[in-house]
């Protein structure tokens, strides 16, 4: 009977959630397994570069107030990771990482995919996260000292750094 409570709870608390932010949580569920798939079958950097013709960045939001611009951010990258761990697809960090980059495009935001590495216990790690305007949206701020990062954002095929 636990399991009843904790799912009437999850429910009751998507609907405390605005209409924007209900459609922005059944983009991301249905986003995440799809960027599983597509990563398996096309490759990260065709399906990268699929997104970003699916979302060119037009600037609409990235001019504005920075507070705001980091709150709408903040915002999406926790609907992503609500999405990742109680969806029917518990994303790893790229397809959540590629699926809050792609959404935050959709509202004109233009967000840097990052990709670290590192050596632990003689394993090699990758991990991958989001930042806009240096600030990291979808994981702790101590990530760039757990991993050595790209020295440049990972853009779409085709993508120049600015």
């Amino acid at each position: 009977m636990g399991w009843w409570r904790s799912a009437v709870a999850n429910w009751s608390r998507v609907w405390q959630l605005s209409p924007a932010e209900r459609r922005l949580l059944a983009q991301a569920l249905a986003l995440l397994p799809l960027t599983a798939v597509a990563l398996r079958v096309l490759g990260f950097r065709r399906w990268q570069a699929t997104l970003a013709r699916l979302a060119p960045v037009g600037g609409a939001a990235d001019g504005g107030d920075e507070a705001a611009l980091l709150r709408q951010g903040r915002t999406v990258a926790h609907l992503v990771d609500v999405a990742a761990r109680h969806g029917v697809y518990r994303a790893s960090c790229l397809p959540r990482s590629l699926a809050l980059w792609w959404l935050l495009r959709r509202r004109g935001i233009d967000g840097d995919l990052r990709i670290g590495v590192r050596k632990e216990a003689g394993r090699f790690e990758a991990h991958a996260w989001v930042e806009l305007r240096g600030a990291v949206l979808n994981d702790g701020d101590d990530v760039r000292e757990r991993f050595a990062a790209f020295e440049r954002a990972i853009l779409p095929a085709g993508g120049t750094a600015l």
